[in-house]
């Protein structure tokens, strides 16, 4: 790779910040290893109160990967998460990896009809799934080849008190309760996993360049795509992310994990650069400001890593009930554009600089961001991360770089680049150039230092709460009822970031809109953020000569109507 000493951003880096970072030849597990030896007293873990030190953690994924070892997974296998944050699945993920296997991350509240497309591409044979989302997996038919089932209560891991208070005949606990558990039959509970002994030291651990993890993640079409993340690929980034957070302290460091580890950017944050670092995770099952702030008494975070929305929502939280958040030095906002007055709301209650960083599933994710310094630029997504390289070229020759200042397709270098699409090499090819450059399908401009703003996106995928959309995999599915001949789903723009997916439908003959019963179809074969909130119906859709419909030209004729 060129030396990234002579790139012009390098210059805006941080005081401390490396233009380049050496990658040991080892795997995550040895991190792992590491963690676990030297702050083997240290918290590793919180939930709801509860906590667990880094010598636990180590006993409890050598007993998982036992466990799994039993039930016949190997190297290489892979093997499939349905989990929230919670400690189940810390374990769970380096239990996998220990054993050589590879982590297939899923979102948890996915329908079961999201899930088969994923299943029927990586075929996992073993799947370890929230108990609440278990049944989405076990309603499997049996040419899916799903052998084994783990089920997790979130409520094991609760704090004694909790655990039993939940219990009493109120109905606000009994909701509670119901929220975060259910009976899984037909699955093996997590505690029997860990019934048996520990894995022999001398099972053999993964190597650097071994498969680690397939994280689906939408395209330009409809089926989501596996990509590929070696070993090496995770440790790059989170060593990335170590150099880019300077001065953050191994043993020290408090990590709110608020993102969801079943995605890229929440996976890296907490799975890999948290226990890198040997710091302790607060783990939320999903983000709810009163829990946040609750466990800022007693574990006041210093990393908080979120999509602008939540970084809103925690400092008028904070502000109201009158808690401090000072704490919070890191703080790297993602997934979304990130507004200004975000911005400012933060800053003005946090101990911090909130910047912008920029990446996608397949660069590990993080590929730039802002410096944590004045050099930052709001407004731009900062400048590449360190060993990582940048071009701008014509959005139809790749090879062809763009003049400085004009917009054309950013594409990336480095060593958290993936490796390709599980079993697709054709949308491989389509994604890294002949000599290793990611298209990241964004249309960007770039000054002078480096500084790079998104100017478009040459991928219609929609971004709403951090996630993306595919608008053809909506289509699909409001195609799939009567009264709906054609669709087509675009995105509209909020005005505190991030986007909605809105929907236009031609009806059938003599149909008429029926917009919730619409919403309602869609919500029992999509993931909740997936559903349209507005359903408009237009007469014609509007199409190209060849029959292709004009999402563009539906845009304008639909969004002033929402």
């Amino acid at each position: 790779m060129q030396n990234t000493d002579v790139q012009p951003w390098v210059k805006n880096y941080q005081p401390g910040v490396p233009a380049e970072i050496d990658l040991p030849d080892e795997s995550l597990v040895h991190m792992l290893d590491r963690s676990v030896a030297e702050a083997g007293k240290l918290p590793a873990l919180e939930f709801f109160g509860r906590r667990t030190s880094y010598a636990e953690l180590g006993e409890q994924v050598d007993r998982a990967a036992e466990g799994l070892r039993l039930l016949g997974v190997k190297a290489g296998d892979r093997v499939a998460l349905l989990l929230p944050n919670c400690p189940q699945h810390v374990v769970a993920f380096y239990a996998i990896l220990r054993l050589g296997a590879v982590v297939v991350e899923h979102n948890p509240l996915y329908t079961a009809r999201e899930l088969r497309h994923q299943f029927e591409d990586h075929g996992a044979k073993v799947v370890i799934a929230w108990d609440k989302a278990a049944d989405a997996v076990t309603s499997f038919p049996a040419d899916i080849g799903v052998g084994h089932v783990v089920s997790v209560n979130l409520l094991d891991e609760f704090p004694t008190v909790k655990r039993l208070a939940l219990r009493l005949p109120v109905k606000k606990l009994r909701e509670t309760r119901e929220s975060l558990s259910s009976p899984a039959p037909g699955t093996m509970p997590w505690k029997q996993l860990l019934s048996h002994g520990p894995l022999v030291a001398n099972h053999p651990r993964p190597a650097v360049g071994d498969l680690a993890a397939i994280q689906y993640t939408s395209g330009t079409t409809g089926r989501p795509k596996g990509a590929m993340l070696t070993h090496r690929n995770l440790y790059a980034n989170a060593l990335q992310g170590e150099a880019w957070m300077h001065g953050a302290e191994y043993g020290k460091e408090i990590f709110y994990a608020i993102l969801p580890m079943f995605h890229a950017f929440g996976l890296t944050l907490y799975l890999t650069y948290g226990i890198r670092k040997q710091g302790l995770l607060v783990l939320f099952p999903k983000f709810d400001p009163d829990l946040v702030l609750a466990a800022m008494k007693k574990s006041p975070a210093t990393v908080y890593c979120a999509v602008p929305p939540i970084y809103e929502r925690t400092a008028l939280a904070a502000k109201e009930k009158g808690i401090s958040l000072k704490s919070c030095r890191f703080c790297i906002s993602g997934a979304m554009n990130l507004p200004d007055h975000v911005v400012e709301l933060w800053e003005s209650v946090s101990g911090g600089l909130l910047v912008e960083g920029y990446g996608m599933t397949e660069s590990s994710p993080v590929a730039m961001g802002n410096p944590f310094h004045p050099t930052r630029r709001p407004g731009t997504i900062g400048v590449p991360f360190p060993s990582t390289l940048m071009r701008v070229v014509d959005l139809d020759s790749p090879a062809v770089e763009v003049a400085q200042g004009e917009p054309g397709e950013l594409l990336i270098k480095g060593p958290q680049v993936f490796q390709g699409y599980w079993n697709n090499p054709e949308e491989t090819a389509k994604a890294l150039t002949p000599d290793g450059w990611l298209r990241t399908g964004d249309v960007v401009t770039v000054d002078p230092d480096g500084f790079t703003t998104i100017v478009d996106r040459a991928k219609e995928l929609i971004i709403t709460g951090g996630f993306n959309v595919s608008p053809s995999e909506v289509e699909s599915v409001l195609c799939q009822h009567p009264d709906v001949a054609d669709a087509a789903v675009v995105a509209k723009a909020l005005e505190r970031g991030g986007e909605m997916v809105v929907a236009a439908v031609e009806l059938v003959p003599g149909a008429e809109l029926d917009e919730e019963a619409l919403r309602e179809f869609c919500r029992g074969n999509l993931a909740a953020y997936k559903v349209p909130k507005h359903v408009v119906a237009i007469g014609d859709m509007p199409r190209s000569m060849l029959g292709k419909i004009l999402r563009k030209q539906v845009r304008e004729q639909v969004l002033p109507l929402v």
